[in-house]
């Protein structure tokens, strides 16, 4: 094998590593978008509950209340699991004190 055709396999070998790292790194930022995504719609339900535990509810909650809880079935059909009860959040190593059990906010 020539110098010219040993080059050439290493390029390409190259090119498919990094091809490969691109889409492990797509994966990874898809599933921290969707992470987010899912912690607004855990803020939102939150709110709509504590408003309704404390007598500043609206008529539309619950039906707002339904969407949330599907679109949070459809992230755990996809990613697994939230945190809460169901085990720990994800990003809990990103958060300092990120678990809320001792009744502190």
């Amino acid at each position: 094998m020539g110098l010219m055709d040993k080059v050439k396999a290493q390029a390409t070998q190259i090119a498919e590593k990094a091809q490969e790292a691109g889409k492990v790194g797509q994966a990874k930022l898809e599933a921290v978008q969707a992470r987010r995504k899912a912690d607004a719609l855990l803020a939102e339900l939150g709110s709509i509950v504590f408003d309704s535990h404390v007598g500043r509810g609206t008529p539309g909650d619950e039906k707002r209340t339904a969407q949330l809880v599907e679109q949070l079935r459809q992230y755990e059909a996809e990613y697994g699991p939230l945190g809460g009860a169901g085990g720990p959040h994800p990003d809990a190593d990103d958060a300092p004190n990120s678990g809320h059990g001792d009744g502190s906010l």
